[in-house]
């Protein structure tokens, strides 16, 4: 387990969008929470979910190598990654970034930094498929 000072410095040496080569690792759960990826440092890279296709068939397998963009990195000491290559993508990612990170662009080639877990009501919004705030329990 890497220390709190060592992710920082870790931390600050990624920028968005920056292309790391990685290996798929074995999902415990395949299908259900996303994939882990051995980027070659001392921290995990993981791709979400959301960030894949639907189908769990079409997800990169265990020991794919392929590139993977760097797409977020907070407090939890692991590398936030998305693929690079269109396959591995949700179809319709365009749109969601265009949601979720509709700034994207801009923030490509910009330090990594650390805006803390995201709150209930913004999981919430990403769950739900148009983007839209999602109403109070």
């Amino acid at each position: 387990m890497v220390t709190d000072a060592e992710w920082t410095r870790i931390r600050r040496g990624l920028r968005f969008g920056q292309v790391l080569e990685g290996t798929v690792l074995p999902v415990p759960r395949p299908g259900a929470i996303g994939i882990f990826v051995d980027v070659g440092l001392s921290v995990g890279g993981f791709v979400d979910v959301l960030l894949l296709p639907k189908r769990s068939d079409d997800w990169p397998t265990a020991g794919t190598v392929a590139d993977f963009e760097i797409w977020w990195a907070d407090s939890r000491h692991q590398i936030r990654l998305k693929p690079s290559d269109a396959r591995y993508l949700r179809s319709d990612f365009a749109d969601f970034m265009g949601r979720v990170r509709p700034y994207w662009s801009s923030e490509v080639g910009q330090p990594v930094r650390d805006s803390g877990p995201l709150t209930f009501h913004e999981v919430q919004s990403l769950l739900r498929s148009d983007g839209a705030p999602a109403s109070s329990p």
